[in-house]
């Protein structure tokens, strides 16, 4: 059971630790959509707040709990919270994956201090350079897999490279897309496009065998002309929020038109759909792909139904070996 089980980290995240704790029994209720068994979860945290919310809300269902009394605040800076709090709850999820005490760690706290924790505390897979953050969607229809999304804000040409690598044998092994196809985000989409460090990873990934189908812009996300798309932490962070954001807005204002004109619970049933695909909640996390234990991290102001999503990708993560993929594929050259 420790492999597969999930350290959930109680205090992290604007609305901790409510709405974590919150998401850890919703994943875990008998009439959700995931239906984890409790005894995957241990919640990581103020063990006195953590068992004062259980019961309060219908007692414990049989979580397994780890006492921390820090917590990295959303503000601070990670460098210098991990070295002052060594008992922070996010790098106490850590640790008990080090100590074979869980297999997974699940995140909506400090998005800095979680890479560094994960990346410092249980180091990278064989043959990783560095790790990146993969958000995966389903803009389209079928899923596309976008890193890195904030791990890494000032990658070198082969990190982006290796980053493709990652991302298809996630794509290919994981999530079943038999021949991933991988491009570059970048300015334009002929060869020669955009900055030295992009024009020297389109060279990468254009000889690493890879089904490496070229420069895409940030419109081709919608059009499903890859699979998956490779940029580095700084862009992948901002196109995700303003996809977000931006989805968002447009709908608010869509469903307020129809509201005004009588659409009234037809509008929201007939975009409900589409709502689905750009709200957050619905994928959960992202997951670390490179660091030697499955790590999620989540947004800050996740709900409950965010934080029961992204412990059940936690849960496929491990049940799919992705890392075991990745090592394999990443030795073999048969990403």
């Amino acid at each position: 059971m420790p492999s597969s089980r999930i350290a959930l980290d109680a205090m992290g995240g604007d609305q901790a630790p409510d709405a974590i704790l919150g998401g850890a029994l919703q994943a875990c209720s008998a009439t959700g959509g995931t239906r984890i068994a409790p005894e995957r979860l241990l919640l990581v945290g103020d063990e006195p707040r953590i068992r004062d919310f259980l019961g309060e809300h219908g007692g414990d269902p049989g979580f397994a709990i780890r006492h921390a009394r820090q917590v990295i605040g959303m503000g601070e800076s990670p460098t210098a919270a991990l070295r002052a709090k060594r008992d922070a709850s996010v790098v106490s999820c850590v640790g008990a994956v080090r100590a074979g005490e869980a297999g997974a760690v699940v995140s909506m706290g400090n998005t800095g201090a979680c890479v560094g924790a994960a990346t410092l505390g249980l180091g990278t897979l064989p043959g990783v350079r560095r790790p990146g953050i993969a958000v995966t969607l389903e803009l389209t229809g079928h899923p596309v897999t976008i890193l890195d999304m904030g791990a890494n804000v000032a990658p070198k040409p082969d990190h982006l490279v290796q980053y493709g690598a990652m991302g298809a044998l996630y794509m290919r092994d994981c999530l079943g897309v038999r021949e991933p196809r991988v491009g570059l985000l970048n300015v334009g989409e002929e060869k020669g496009k955009g900055t030295d460090l992009l024009k020297q990873a389109f060279s990468g990934l254009e000889q690493s065998g890879l089904n490496f189908v070229g420069n895409v812009e940030s419109g081709d996300l919608f059009r499903a002309v890859c699979d998956v798309v490779v940029t580095d932490g700084f862009t992948g962070n901002v196109v995700l929020k303003l996809m977000e954001n931006f989805a968002a807005f447009l709908l608010g204002l869509v469903l307020q038109e129809i509201d005004q004109h009588g659409g009234g619970d037809w509008g929201w049933k007939t975009l409900a759909k589409v709502r689905r695909s750009i709200d957050y909640s619905t994928y959960g996390g992202a997951l670390l792909l490179g660091v030697d234990g499955v790590t999620v991290i989540g947004h800050g102001r996740s709900d409950p139904t965010a934080v029961a999503h992204a412990i059940a990708l936690a849960v496929r993560a491990i049940d799919a070996n992705v890392n075991e993929h990745i090592v394999q594929g990443l030795a073999s050259g048969s990403a």
